[in-house]
């Protein structure tokens, strides 16, 4: 349906590559674009459809960004740090919506990010899922009723392929519970224990890492108090609720001003 909004997804042999490329593929509401590789990619000349094992989807993957986000509507991006901040500066020429679930960005690609939503809508967020999202804000109600007598720790676990840590989806539970707390999270962050750390300071919040096997993504916020725990906790099993996530998010900032937005804008909390 060519008169549905046009959507590009980047880095598309990877796992939330091809899991976007089958939500797209799926949608009423949406068509797929155009499928970007890094150049010298094995997949660059093929179908989309018949890289992937399937039938032909009549796209062609390419390593051509700005021809491909030209003839878009969004770019849906869960690639890496610097391919993002490219891809940005890209979208924002050809005022398309930026949907990013990249991770691992530095404060500087932030800032880059940011000034490229000047010119076009972006929607950046650690975690595309709505119970995530819903977690983030119990998280900080939750921190901002209880005081710094509750020490507060994240636990995060993922597959044994994932490059940073902590997730980017910890890293937003920090900074909710941050903001409840009325603190910065980077004067409190606690992430890297190993040997004689000391007692545990006051106020800090902590940040542990578990990387094994194929585990999609499992949150715990744990507020732990002498006497008593309070655990928020979120599972998530398929990857396909992060497609849907950004999907959602694609189309939601087609009628939207420039600027820079999150999930929360998305789902209205």
């Amino acid at each position: 349906m060519t008169d549905t909004p046009g959507i590009v997804i980047t880095g598309g042999s990877g796992r939330m590559g091809q899991m976007l490329v089958k939500a797209v593929l799926a949608s009423d509401k949406c068509h797929l674009a155009g499928v970007l590789e890094r150049t010298g990619h094995g997949w660059i000349g093929q179908d989309i459809g018949t890289a992937m094992g399937g039938q032909p989807a009549g796209v062609t993957v390419t390593d051509d960004a700005l021809e491909a986000f030209a003839r878009a509507q969004a770019v849906i991006d869960f690639t890496a740090p610097a391919a993002t901040v490219g891809f940005a500066a890209l979208a924002a020429q050809a005022r398309a919506v930026h949907v990013i679930g990249t991770t691992g960005l530095s404060d500087a690609d932030i800032k880059a990010i940011d000034a490229a939503a000047r010119h076009a809508v972006i929607v950046r967020a650690g975690n595309m899922s709505l119970g995530v999202n819903l977690l983030v804000k119990l998280t900080q109600t939750v921190a901002a009723a209880l005081d710094p007598d509750f020490d507060i720790e994240i636990v995060e676990a993922h597959h044994n392929q994932k490059v940073d840590a902590p997730s980017g989806t910890a890293l937003m539970l920090g900074e909710a519970a941050a903001t409840g707390r009325g603190v910065t999270l980077a004067d409190v962050c606690d992430a890297g224990r190993d040997g004689m750390t000391g007692a545990r300071q006051r106020g800090d919040i902590g940040f542990s890492a578990i990387r094994g096997g194929d585990i999609v993504g499992e949150h715990d916020v744990i507020f732990a108090a002498a006497g008593e725990r309070i655990v928020l906790r979120h599972l998530a099993t398929d990857r396909a609720i992060f497609a849907r996530g950004a999907l959602k998010a694609a189309l939601w900032g087609q009628d939207k001003a420039p600027g820079a937005y999150d999930m929360m804008d998305v789902l209205g909390l």
